[in-house]
This record gives C-alpha cells, sequence and structure tokens, in this order.
C-alpha cells in the first residue's frame, strides 16, 4: 500500500530510467529468464538490459525505432521478447510474480473468487484485415481489438487475451475461461456484468470451469453514479494498463 513511510521504497529517480528494474526486481525475475541454448558461442547478450528495453517500450509507449541507444538495439529486444513471448517465459514471470504479491497479501496463491470485463481499444493504421484482422464494436463504436480480462478481488491481473472487437462478450469469455486450463483449481465464483447474461456464456462456463458460479452484478437502476459491487475492482485493473502507454492503442501488427 502506498504511505508516507514506504514512499522511499518506490522511488525511482536514481534509476537511469524510471522503468528499468531495480537489483530487488532482477533478483525475483533474473532467475525466471530462460538460459541460453546448448552449443555454439556463449550469450554476449545482456538479458538484464534486454528487459529493461522491453519495460521502457511498454511504459513510454515509444516506436522500436526511438529506443534510446544505451540499450540494446531494438531487433534484440524485439528478438527476445517474442521468443520469451513463444516458450511462455512471460507467462511464469507473471504468475510468479502474481504468486508473490498474492502472499505479501496474506492471501491464498490461488483465488477463490474473480471478476470478468473486456476492453475494447482502436488499432493502429497497419497491415490490413488480411495481415492483422480487426473488428468493429458497435456498442463502444470502436474498430480494432478487445482485451478480455480476469482479475481477482485486489484486482491483479489473473489471465487476459486479445481478439477482434467484434467478438461478443459472452463468446469472448468463454474463450478466456478456457484458456485457464487448471491454473487456478480453487476458482468457484465469478462476477461480471450484463453483458455475460444468457444461456451460451453459462453453458460455455459449465463446458471449461464447471466447479464456478455465475454471478451477474447488474447496473444501478438510479441515474446517478453508484459503485457497483465487484465490478469497479476489474474497471480499476482496466485504468492501471491504461496507464501503460503502449497499450493506448494496439500499435503491433501481432
Amino acid at each position: 500500500m502506498w504511505t508516507s513511510e514506504n514512499r522511499s521504497k518506490y522511488d525511482r529517480s536514481k534509476l537511469r530510467y524510471p522503468s528499468d528494474l531495480t537489483d530487488e526486481e532482477w533478483s525475483i525475475v533474473g532467475p525466471l529468464i530462460p538460459d541460453a541454448k546448448g552449443g555454439g558461442n556463449k550469450r554476449t547478450v545482456d538479458v538484464r538490459a534486454v528487459l529493461d528495453g522491453v519495460m521502457y517500450i511498454l511504459s513510454t509507449g515509444c516506436q522500436w525505432a526511438a529506443l534510446p541507444k544505451d540499450l540494446p538495439p531494438r531487433s534484440t529486444v524485439n528478438d527476445y521478447l517474442r521468443r520469451w513471448d513463444e516458450d511462455r517465459t512471460l507467462d511464469r514471470i507473471h504468475h510468479a510474480l502474481y504468486v508473490l504479491c498474492r502472499e505479501q497479501a496474506g492471501r491464498e496463491a490461488s483465488p477463490t473468487a474473480a471478476i470478468i470485463d473486456s476492453q475494447s481499444v482502436k488499432s493502429a493504421e497497419k497491415g490490413g484485415p488480411c495481415i492483422d484482422p480487426s473488428g468493429y464494436d458497435a456498442g463502444k463504436k470502436i474498430k480494432g481489438k478487445k482485451r478480455h480480462v480476469l482479475v481477482d478481488t485486489q484486482g491483479l491481473l489473473m489471465q487476459a487475451i486479445i481478439h477482434a472487437a467484434d467478438i461478443q462478450d459472452r463468446d469472448g469469455g468463454v474463450l478466456l475461461m478456457g484458456s485457464l486450463f487448471g491454473l487456478y483449481p480453487f476458482l468457484l465464483k465469478l462476477y461480471a456484468d450484463g453483458g455475460y447474461q444468457g444461456a451460451n456464456f453459462q453453458a460455455g462456463l459449465r463446458t471449461t470451469c464447471r466447479q464456478i458460479n455465475l454471478e451477474i452484478v447488474k447496473r444501478s437502476e438510479l441515474r446517478n453514479f453508484v459503485v457497483l459491487p465487484k465490478r469497479w475492482i476489474v474497471e480499476r485493473t482496466i485504468a492501471w494498463l491504461n496507464r501503460c502507454r503502449r497499450l493506448a492503442k494496439d500499435w503491433e501488427c501481432l
């Protein structure tokens, strides 16, 4: 929790860039980075510097060509990022940090309740439908992609998928829950908004996660703004994601 007593703990003014990893952060993430493949020459790339480059891109939202010269070349950073995505290194890092945050908060590693929601994001001018197909969300009037996220009651991200914006929440929600593959075995309760009502989502939920009970948190009938139970948590998480400038728009072709 952010307090005046622990403000110095989060001070990043002495780092080269605010997005750089501290020694404490690297001690947690570093062991999760896979070793170089056997055979051939030894790895000469500083993996910590590569990860600093990835964090710089994500936090600032700059172009790959605008990566500072004191970081590894953009081709190296991009290559490692794609490699870590393909071999699920990023997933392992996220899950390890997620469990650590849960333990520090005095919670069990696997949550029992979660909240689901989606966010539509505009696509940049790129590629075309044959390279990077996008859809049109008629409700939000946005042409692009849709992020489907699952968070726990603390707002920590549990799982996320990306799909075209024209896929309805009830269909994308089934895809999201089907991607868990038993990752959270003690998950019993799922909170959602009215977009997940109907037999289609409930049937898909029974197929992918039989033990989970769905509860629809309906919008208040009052015209005034009212904080909805549980749903405000996932909305706050989406706001956290929006502070990552790379996520303000769908820039990538992959």
